[in-house]
């Protein structure tokens, strides 16, 4: 009998997940190693290392598609109940967490990627068209950010008002805009243009820049502004 077909305590201690992140630091472990201590057990037939790697395959290896798994899809995989769903779920969100947190530290955005990054960490992983915005300062200072809407998988609604309003609220001097394609297109459609000149003309209005529009993927991005279209 083949070591996968054993459970992982019968394993020798070093190739243990658990053991082998003490022993040589998390940075050792494989997605799918990291993934089983999350589930912590396994099936009758499969261990949690084997689950873990069913759960990848499904996702093709990609963690930012397994990112877009609702508790449905994860529960679809043979050996993930609800509690080791909503475990996995948690973990992935975690990270999102992080890499937004990272982006808050940021002094000011001096690059177009790292606006990519701060709204990849709140709608790169969405399966639902959403708009949101920042607000910022003469220096690109962040000052805020704010949802808009969220609308079906391929729409939703950016209400102009509501951006300056906010703006205004906090004395900002520029806006950028960011709205995600789950589809993975970055191509914008007719309608993100319009919505980015009329949002243009009515923050000039307001003596603000609208600095950007940014079309969100989870692995790519367009930028109104790096493509001359502001």
């Amino acid at each position: 009998m083949s070591k996968a077909n054993n459970t992982i305590k019968s394993w020798a201690e070093e190739d243990r997940p658990r053991e082998k992140l003490l022993n040589k630091g998390v940075r050792a472990l494989s997605n799918a190693e990291l993934i089983a201590i999350l589930l912590r057990t396994g099936t009758a037939k499969a261990n949690a290392i084997e689950v873990a790697r069913s759960l990848l395959k499904t996702a093709n290896d990609d963690l930012n598609l397994l990112a877009q798994f609702d508790i449905n899809k994860l529960k679809s995989i043979n050996g993930l109940g609800f509690a080791k769903a909503v475990t996995i779920k948690a973990a992935l969100e975690l990270g999102n967490r992080r890499q937004l947190q990272t982006s808050l530290q940021i002094p000011r955005f001096t690059s177009s990627n790292e606006v990519y990054i701060f709204f990849k960490s709140i709608i790169g992983d969405s399966t639902q068209e959403e708009s949101w915005f920042i607000t910022l300062d003469n220096a690109n200072q962040l000052k805020g950010y704010y949802p808009l809407s969220k609308g079906g998988k391929t729409a939703t609604i950016i209400d102009i008002k509501l951006i300056l309003k906010q703006a205004i609220i906090d004395e900002a001097s520029a806006i950028i805009l960011a709205h995600n394609h789950p589809s993975g297109n970055t191509k914008p459609s007719e309608q993100d243009k319009q919505i980015t000149d009329k949002l243009k003309k009515a923050a000039e209005i307001m003596q603000m820049k609208l600095l950007d529009h940014f079309i969100i993927t989870q692995t790519d991005y367009f930028s109104f502004a790096d493509n001359g279209l502001i």
